[in-house]
């Protein structure tokens, strides 16, 4: 079995000035209606763990350049970052529309997304985006050489580069390179879908280090090394592939969030108000009860699903019909890719058709909203519902699964969540359903609005003490301690 690292490492282990790698900035610039440039900031587990630590240790942050601005603010593709006190290096990396379209939108989005989701009916592996991939993996692997000490740690992040380590490891062969893969990793058998799986994997090896969200991935990363490549040693147990001069560790590594810092935002909310603007004046009857799904629009999300077992549950339980208004915030995602766009119609058609079944005159049962929410909006929204639906078909890790309970900082709360994702390996408390079964989760949703006080507070307890453990604060010294070891 792949170690999973402890929950106790030191922060020594992180080195005084790295190098991190990943698709998306923590910081761009805009240009707004009246031309003038606003920085805006990332938000998601990713920026929120990384950016304190880079703030706190120097370094250089290497990302696309992705806001219509950035080249224009940087000085041979570098500003210093945050803007209001600089403490580290962002290096944008410029791609073409070309390169956008084969290697986001194209490769990394419609070959790696639906793979590692094991949903391979999906898959559309045209050949210039793999072309695209390799180029862009490449122009990234030159831009952590120009900026990167010969002393310096590299980090890359996530399945958008796949490929760069080995092309940095080839120009910096002493260099300790890791990655950390924020998505699923896919048995063998889905994997070989995949017709450069050899040269995804041969990247991947080239560093010292590679983390997972959880030990089930870790070990299907190694099981897919081991078939691919007879030659290679590989040590399951201990989570080690040593192959030619390459020695590789894979362990479980989960991803939490900045825990302090969600409950800080949601005692600060203004509940009643949050809960007035997001329902609607006319809707916002304070008896009325809450569920709340939060996602992005992707098709991994489950939301079709969730959506019929609401219509299931209002179906045969007539009394619960002007008990509870489910919210959906949805955020776009990946406009540029078809299947994107006809995955939101559908979801907004469903919603209409559930609120034309049952709506009433003063009763709305489903509200949907694409509206950007700063957090501490989010974190109210959290601490408003009486329960959250995280039913994803397949995830990572599905981080709103942490965020909610810690915002539950009244003391009530129930979490509805798919046995298929991540967080559900790593939480105690919450009811698990399989995301496809529309009627246990009707059933599940029924039965989180009918716990008892005593029930609900222990099982939002335990959630939470889960989600503690798993504070973000410890996760990148837990990455940079598993290389110590080798």
């Amino acid at each position: 079995m792949a170690p999973e690292l402890s929950v106790n490492a030191q922060d020594g282990a992180v080195p005084d000035s790295l190098v991190v790698v990943s698709n998306r900035e923590p910081y761009s610039h805009e240009r707004d209606d009246d031309g003038e440039i606003r920085v805006q900031s990332a938000a998601g587990g990713l920026t929120s763990a990384l950016d304190p630590v880079m703030q706190s240790r120097g370094g250089t942050w290497v990302a696309w350049g992705s806001g219509d601005a950035d080249m224009a603010v940087a000085e041979e593709g570098i500003v210093e970052v945050p803007p209001s006190a600089p403490t580290y290096d962002l290096k944008r990396v410029p791609l073409s529309d070309a390169a956008v379209q084969g290697y986001y939108y194209g490769y990394a989005n419609q070959v790696l997304w639906p793979l590692c989701h094991e949903d391979t009916g999906r898959m559309w592996a045209e050949p210039a985006y793999w072309e695209q991939y390799r180029a862009v993996n490449e122009q990234f692997a030159e831009a952590v050489d120009a900026v990167a000490d010969a002393d310096q740690s590299v980090w890359f992040q996530d399945y958008h580069l796949a490929l760069a380590p080995r092309l940095v490891r080839q120009r910096r062969p002493d260099t300790t390179l890791l990655q950390f893969w924020h998505i699923p990793w896919p048995a063998p058998s889905v994997f070989r879908h995949c017709p450069h799986s050899d040269a995804l994997l041969d990247g991947l090896l080239a560093c010292d280090v590679i983390g997972f969200h959880t030990t089930a991935y870790a070990e299907q990363f190694l099981h897919c090394v081991d078939s691919a490549f007879p030659a290679a040693t590989v040590d399951t147990d201990g989570g080690i592939v040593t192959r030619s001069c390459d020695k590789t560790r894979a362990v479980a590594n989960p991803l939490g969030i900045d825990v302090e810092g969600v409950r800080d935002r949601a005692r600060a909310a203004d509940v009643t108000s949050i809960r007035d603007t997001v329902l609607g004046g006319s809707r916002s009857d304070t008896s009325i009860r809450l569920a709340l799904g939060v996602e992005r629009l992707d098709y991994s999300k489950g939301i079709p699903e969730r959506i019929e077992a609401l219509a299931h549950l209002w179906d045969r339980r007539p009394d619960l019909r002007r008990e509870f208004t489910y919210v959906q915030k949805a955020s776009r995602t990946r406009e540029g890719i078809a299947a994107y766009r006809r995955y939101r119609a559908d979801v907004v058609d469903a919603v209409e058709r559930v609120n034309d079944r049952f709506g009433t005159d003063d009763w709305q049962p489903i509200v949907y909203t694409e509206a950007k929410l700063d957090n501490e909006t989010l974190a109210g929204l959290y601490r408003a519902a009486e329960v959250a639906v995280v039913t994803p078909h397949r995830d990572g890790m599905n981080l709103v699964a942490h965020e909610y309970p810690a915002a539950c900082v009244d003391g009530d709360g129930s979490l509805v969540l798919s046995e298929l994702a991540g967080a559900a390996t790593h939480l105690d408390g919450a009811l698990t359903v399989n995301p496809h079964d529309i009627e246990a989760i009707a059933d599940a949703i029924e039965r989180a609005f009918e716990l008892d006080e005593a029930e609900t507070r222990d099982r939002l307890s335990r959630l939470q003490d889960g989600v503690e453990a798993l504070d973000s604060s410890q996760w990148v010294a837990r990455q940079f301690s598993a290389g110590q070891s080798l």
